[in-house]
């Protein structure tokens, strides 16, 4: 007969119990104060209901237009920045379709108004666009783009969710739709 002490973790199990279901319950645990501490580091655990916190309470008093300022930028996605992704080009004089790659960067001229810079390549070649863009709705923007190249205008609807846009463009040459992300 062994006479050895059991191990200390295999002493504390009950009889048909196994380490497995002792080990999830210390899992969940330990999972639970994980959360809770990354969400008391991040600030994203509030007082409850009834508790008040000052220092918060000072900081949102003292930072009204901060706070509002942050509130309509989290309410409309910025067009700002660099984008890229692809969509199809239709010609008007030939009638035919191709797939096309694009890269755009907006950059803010003003607080409802941006300057578009892209470059988009199909399969028969390469065209670099400007565009300036307007406001005209919640998330959603018009204006003019321009081919120097080609010679050829048109108008570009831009609609935003997120960090993903649709862009859709229309000349008398042709027109296009893409689907751009950041």
């Amino acid at each position: 007969m062994d006479s050895r002490p059991p191990h200390p973790s295999t002493a504390r199990l009950g009889p048909g119990t196994d380490r497995r279901r002792r080990a999830t319950p210390r899992v969940a645990q330990l999972f639970a104060c994980a959360l809770a501490a990354t969400l008391a580091m991040f600030g994203l655990a509030d007082p409850g209901i009834g508790q008040s916190d000052p220092a918060k309470a000072k900081a949102e008093a003292g930072n009204t237009e901060a706070a509002k300022a942050v509130k309509e930028a989290k309410a409309e996605p910025s067009l700002e920045g660099a984008w890229s992704g692809g969509g199809e080009v239709a010609f008007a004089a030939t009638g035919s379709r191709e797939r096309a790659r694009c890269r755009a960067h907006y950059q803010r001229r003003s607080k409802d108004s941006y300057a578009m810079q892209a470059t988009c390549a199909t399969a028969s070649g390469k065209a670099a666009q400007t565009a300036t863009l307007h406001r005209v709705g919640e998330n959603k923007y018009r204006g003019n783009f321009h081919n120097a190249e080609y010679d050829i205008s048109g108008t570009i609807f831009v609609t935003v969710s997120g960090n993903s846009q649709s862009v859709r463009l229309s000349s008398s040459s042709g027109s296009a739709l893409f689907r751009l992300s950041r």
